[in-house]
């Protein structure tokens, strides 16, 4: 029997190095964000719900733009990354910065009781993604294996700056042994490709995560156990954040998880600046050509 699917996107980034609100940022010749490409991609694939997690301070924005599409297709809720609401029941603290994607899951650990992929609303992952993390996620019954869709790193940078990436190793048998979360990965002059904060050079080949994940529900205690001891030694850096690769390179060190990697060969493209806009816009032209999305 094929498990119930939800699809979690993570929408409450302030999109501070874009400039303003990108998560709906109308793109390409159909003016939509690349959220409804996301919600389009995952209905088609199979999945049976939608839960946002946003802010509530643009809820009503986000609902008329984003949200009444997703209603209009599929089960859909939302959910807010409330800084006063934290794993553990830990104190607030007065900071702008939200606390991070593992803490954007957790808000919405009270909507999801299936399978469930999680990924950024701000990406464009491209079809057979979707596809293959559904299936995935339908078909598995071991509550302690999880999946990644797994993207090649020179696919995944922008022209116009730093960007962050989860770099995983692999064994054997395509099953994550390590992600290290590196947050300024950029191209050089040379054309060689670096993680500028560690001074290290990368292969174009890496196996890198997107954030686009398949848990159960069992990642979200796992969540709430790491923040407990997290948040102490880093509660008063008001930049720090809680990201989920990290609760799950965790989780593999502990031996409480597995974590399939599933390769795609799809089409990966984002808006971390503004400046990456014209090749986002002049990519979703080319669907138009290809006979994509006609339908949007």
């Amino acid at each position: 029997m094929k498990n119930k699917t939800t699809l979690l996107i993570m929408a409450a980034g302030m999109g501070s190095r874009f400039g303003s609100l990108k998560q709906i940022t109308p793109l390409g010749p159909h003016k939509k964000a690349l959220l409804h490409y996301t919600i389009y991609d995952a209905v088609h694939a199979g999945f049976d719900k939608i839960v946002f997690v946003i802010r509530e301070s643009f809820a009503e924005e986000f609902k008329n733009f984003v949200g009444k599409y997703a209603e209009s297709l599929v089960e859909t809720a939302y959910c807010y990354q409330d800084m006063n609401k934290l794993p553990g029941g830990m104190p607030p603290i007065d900071r702008e910065k939200p606390w991070g994607t593992a803490h954007a899951i957790w808000c919405a650990k009270d909507a999801i009781h299936e399978p469930f992929a999680a990924l950024n609303a701000d990406d464009f992952y491209g079809s057979d993604a979707f596809v293959k993390a559904h299936d995935f996620l339908a078909n598995n019954h071991n509550e302690k294996e999880f999946c990644l869709i797994g993207y090649r790193l020179a696919a995944t940078l922008s022209e116009n700056g730093t960007v962050s990436r989860g770099i995983c190793e692999v064994d054997a048998n395509n099953y994550l042994t390590a992600v290290t979360e590196c947050t300024k990965i950029g191209t050089q002059a040379d054309g060689s490709i670096k993680d500028e904060e560690l001074n290290k050079q990368l292969s174009p080949n890496d196996v890198v995560s997107m954030n686009f994940w398949g848990f159960t529900p069992t990642v979200f205690s796992e969540i709430e156990k790491q923040f407990i001891e997290f948040y102490p030694k880093n509660k008063d850096n008001l930049k720090s954040e809680f990201y989920i690769p990290k609760v799950v390179d965790q989780m593999l060190k502990d031996k409480a998880a597995q974590v399939k990697v599933i390769p795609t060969e799809a089409k990966w493209f984002g808006v971390t600046y503004k400046e990456d806009t014209p090749g986002v816009n002049a990519a979703l032209a080319a669907f138009d050509k290809e006979g994509k999305y006609l339908d949007l």
